[in-house]
Protein backbone atom coordinates (compact mmCIF):
# COMPACT_ATOMS: atom_id res chain seq x y z
CA UNK A 1 0.00 0.00 0.00
CA UNK A 2 1.69 3.60 -0.71
CA UNK A 3 0.20 6.86 -1.08
CA UNK A 4 -0.91 7.04 -4.37
CA UNK A 5 -2.80 3.75 -3.78
CA UNK A 6 -4.57 5.31 -0.88
CA UNK A 7 -5.51 8.40 -2.39
CA UNK A 8 -7.11 6.70 -5.43
CA UNK A 9 -9.10 4.48 -2.52
CA UNK A 10 -10.60 7.52 -1.37
CA UNK A 11 -11.22 9.26 -4.29
CA UNK A 12 -13.52 6.23 -5.15
CA UNK A 13 -15.16 6.41 -1.37
CA UNK A 14 -15.39 10.26 -2.46
CA UNK A 15 -17.09 9.86 -5.43
CA UNK A 16 -19.63 7.12 -4.71
CA UNK A 17 -20.78 9.13 -1.22
CA UNK A 18 -19.58 12.65 -1.31
CA UNK A 19 -21.08 14.12 1.98
CA UNK A 20 -20.81 11.64 4.20
CA UNK A 21 -21.92 11.92 7.61
CA UNK A 22 -22.87 9.84 11.02
CA UNK A 23 -26.24 7.30 10.78
CA UNK A 24 -26.76 8.66 14.35
CA UNK A 25 -29.08 11.34 14.14
CA UNK A 26 -28.59 14.40 15.66
CA UNK A 27 -29.63 18.20 15.53
CA UNK A 28 -26.92 19.96 18.37
CA UNK A 29 -23.32 18.97 19.58
CA UNK A 30 -24.97 17.88 22.98
CA UNK A 31 -27.50 15.28 20.75
CA UNK A 32 -24.67 13.75 19.31
CA UNK A 33 -22.35 13.76 22.32
CA UNK A 34 -25.80 11.78 24.00
CA UNK A 35 -26.28 9.62 20.88
CA UNK A 36 -22.61 8.48 20.57
CA UNK A 37 -22.56 7.93 24.65
CA UNK A 38 -25.35 5.36 24.12
CA UNK A 39 -24.17 4.04 20.94
CA UNK A 40 -21.42 1.84 22.65
CA UNK A 41 -21.91 -1.66 21.63
CA UNK A 42 -25.53 -1.06 20.50
CA UNK A 43 -26.63 -0.22 16.66
CA UNK A 44 -27.02 3.26 15.56
CA UNK A 45 -30.53 1.60 14.66
CA UNK A 46 -31.35 1.06 18.53
CA UNK A 47 -29.58 4.43 19.15
CA UNK A 48 -31.97 6.42 16.94
CA UNK A 49 -35.04 4.57 18.12
CA UNK A 50 -34.17 5.78 21.76
CA UNK A 51 -33.16 9.50 20.91
CA UNK A 52 -36.24 9.85 18.73
CA UNK A 53 -38.64 9.78 21.42
CA UNK A 54 -35.79 11.35 24.21
CA UNK A 55 -34.63 14.36 22.59
CA UNK A 56 -37.66 16.06 22.01
CA UNK A 57 -38.34 15.48 25.66
CA UNK A 58 -34.80 16.97 26.71
CA UNK A 59 -32.14 18.12 23.93
CA UNK A 60 -30.42 20.35 26.68
CA UNK A 61 -28.17 19.18 29.63
CA UNK A 62 -30.61 20.93 32.01
CA UNK A 63 -33.67 18.97 30.69
CA UNK A 64 -32.16 16.36 30.68
CA UNK A 65 -30.63 17.02 34.42
CA UNK A 66 -34.76 17.75 35.37
CA UNK A 67 -36.06 14.20 33.66
CA UNK A 68 -33.66 12.36 36.56
CA UNK A 69 -32.11 9.30 36.10
CA UNK A 70 -34.91 7.16 36.36
CA UNK A 71 -36.38 9.79 33.31
CA UNK A 72 -34.07 9.43 31.43
CA UNK A 73 -33.65 5.00 31.93
CA UNK A 74 -37.27 4.95 30.29
CA UNK A 75 -36.31 6.05 27.22
CA UNK A 76 -32.73 4.23 27.29
CA UNK A 77 -34.17 0.94 28.22
CA UNK A 78 -33.72 -0.56 25.01
CA UNK A 79 -30.08 -0.08 24.46
CA UNK A 80 -27.42 -2.25 26.28
CA UNK A 81 -25.74 -1.21 29.55
CA UNK A 82 -28.55 1.50 29.71
CA UNK A 83 -28.24 2.04 33.79
CA UNK A 84 -24.82 2.69 33.18
CA UNK A 85 -25.08 4.99 30.08
CA UNK A 86 -28.08 6.95 32.04
CA UNK A 87 -26.07 7.45 34.79
CA UNK A 88 -23.18 8.61 32.85
CA UNK A 89 -25.83 11.13 30.48
CA UNK A 90 -26.79 12.53 34.34
CA UNK A 91 -23.24 12.93 35.42
CA UNK A 92 -21.71 14.71 31.82
CA UNK A 93 -24.78 17.45 31.97
CA UNK A 94 -24.20 18.41 35.78
CA UNK A 95 -20.36 19.18 34.58
CA UNK A 96 -21.40 21.12 31.41
CA UNK A 97 -23.41 23.27 33.35
CA UNK A 98 -21.13 23.45 35.83
CA UNK A 99 -17.71 23.88 34.09
CA UNK A 100 -19.01 25.28 30.37
CA UNK A 101 -22.31 26.99 30.70
CA UNK A 102 -24.22 24.11 29.41
CA UNK A 103 -22.33 23.76 25.93
CA UNK A 104 -20.28 21.14 24.72
CA UNK A 105 -16.29 21.29 24.98
CA UNK A 106 -13.98 21.78 21.84
CA UNK A 107 -10.92 19.79 22.89
CA UNK A 108 -9.68 16.28 23.46
CA UNK A 109 -9.26 16.72 26.88
CA UNK A 110 -12.33 18.20 27.73
CA UNK A 111 -14.57 15.44 26.37
CA UNK A 112 -11.99 12.75 27.48
CA UNK A 113 -12.82 14.35 31.02
CA UNK A 114 -16.72 13.48 30.84
CA UNK A 115 -17.97 10.40 32.47
CA UNK A 116 -18.53 7.38 29.69
CA UNK A 117 -16.54 9.23 27.26
CA UNK A 118 -13.45 7.52 25.45
CA UNK A 119 -11.05 8.75 22.95
CA UNK A 120 -13.66 7.39 20.34
CA UNK A 121 -16.39 8.84 21.72
CA UNK A 122 -14.45 12.23 21.66
CA UNK A 123 -13.15 11.89 18.33
CA UNK A 124 -16.71 11.39 16.88
CA UNK A 125 -17.79 14.80 18.31
CA UNK A 126 -15.10 16.90 17.46
CA UNK A 127 -14.65 15.53 13.97
CA UNK A 128 -18.48 15.33 13.16
CA UNK A 129 -19.78 18.12 15.70
CA UNK A 130 -17.45 20.38 15.38
CA UNK A 131 -15.29 19.55 11.76
CA UNK A 132 -11.99 19.00 13.36
CA UNK A 133 -9.61 16.23 11.89
CA UNK A 134 -10.03 13.41 14.10
CA UNK A 135 -10.10 9.48 13.72
CA UNK A 136 -12.97 7.79 15.72
CA UNK A 137 -11.57 4.07 14.89
CA UNK A 138 -14.44 1.90 15.93
CA UNK A 139 -14.10 -2.08 14.80
CA UNK A 140 -15.62 -1.34 11.31
CA UNK A 141 -12.44 0.53 10.99
CA UNK A 142 -10.18 -1.72 12.41
CA UNK A 143 -11.66 -4.41 10.85
CA UNK A 144 -11.18 -2.21 6.87
CA UNK A 145 -7.69 -0.65 7.97
CA UNK A 146 -6.10 -3.85 8.64
CA UNK A 147 -7.69 -5.92 5.92
CA UNK A 148 -7.33 -3.63 2.98
CA UNK A 149 -3.73 -2.72 4.70
CA UNK A 150 -4.87 0.99 4.28
CA UNK A 151 -3.48 1.44 7.69
CA UNK A 152 -2.72 -1.94 9.18
CA UNK A 153 -2.48 -1.94 12.97
CA UNK A 154 -2.17 -4.23 16.32
CA UNK A 155 -4.50 -2.14 17.81
CA UNK A 156 -7.16 0.79 18.16
CA UNK A 157 -4.79 3.74 19.01
CA UNK A 158 -2.05 2.37 16.53
CA UNK A 159 -4.72 2.13 13.45
CA UNK A 160 -5.72 5.41 14.46
CA UNK A 161 -2.32 7.15 14.64
CA UNK A 162 -1.39 5.48 11.26
CA UNK A 163 -4.97 6.75 9.28
CA UNK A 164 -3.89 9.90 10.47
CA UNK A 165 -0.44 9.73 9.41
CA UNK A 166 -1.66 8.00 5.58
CA UNK A 167 -4.49 9.22 4.81
CA UNK A 168 -4.64 11.92 2.21
CA UNK A 169 -4.68 15.55 3.67
CA UNK A 170 -7.76 16.68 1.89
CA UNK A 171 -10.16 13.39 2.68
CA UNK A 172 -9.19 13.49 6.57
CA UNK A 173 -12.28 15.25 7.60
CA UNK A 174 -14.65 12.41 5.94
CA UNK A 175 -12.09 9.30 5.45
CA UNK A 176 -13.82 7.54 9.29
CA UNK A 177 -17.56 8.14 7.85
CA UNK A 178 -16.12 6.31 4.38
CA UNK A 179 -14.63 3.86 6.47
CA UNK A 180 -16.93 2.79 9.13
CA UNK A 181 -19.91 2.60 5.90
CA UNK A 182 -17.76 0.41 3.85
CA UNK A 183 -17.08 -1.37 6.73
CA UNK A 184 -20.59 -1.66 7.61
CA UNK A 185 -22.03 -2.76 3.99
CA UNK A 186 -19.68 -3.68 1.99
CA UNK A 187 -16.51 -5.31 3.83
CA UNK A 188 -18.04 -6.93 6.46
CA UNK A 189 -16.71 -8.94 9.46
CA UNK A 190 -18.19 -12.60 8.05
CA UNK A 191 -18.88 -12.13 4.50
CA UNK A 192 -17.69 -9.30 2.94
CA UNK A 193 -19.01 -8.27 -0.54
CA UNK A 194 -15.97 -7.88 -2.73
CA UNK A 195 -17.99 -8.93 -5.83
CA UNK A 196 -19.63 -5.21 -4.95
CA UNK A 197 -16.28 -3.25 -3.70
CA UNK A 198 -15.52 -0.58 -5.04
CA UNK A 199 -11.91 -0.92 -4.25
CA UNK A 200 -11.61 -4.29 -4.71
CA UNK A 201 -8.87 -3.59 -7.38
CA UNK A 202 -6.65 -1.97 -4.65
CA UNK A 203 -7.19 -4.02 -1.58
CA UNK A 204 -4.73 -6.26 -0.41
CA UNK A 205 -6.61 -8.60 1.46
CA UNK A 206 -5.35 -11.82 0.45
CA UNK A 207 -8.77 -13.54 0.67
CA UNK A 208 -10.87 -11.14 -0.77
CA UNK A 209 -13.06 -12.34 -3.58
CA UNK A 210 -12.38 -11.21 -7.35
CA UNK A 211 -15.33 -10.08 -9.20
Amino acid sequence: MNKHIRQEIFERLRAANPNPTTELNYNSPFELLIAVLLSAQATDVGVNKATAKLFPVANTPQAMLDLGLEGVMEYTKTIGLYKTKSKHIIETCRILLEQYGGEVPQTREALEALPGVGRKTANVVLNTAFGQPAMAVDTHIFRVSNRTKIAPGKNVREVEDKLMKFVPKEFILDAHHWLILHGRYTCKAQKPLCEQCLINDLCEYPAKALP
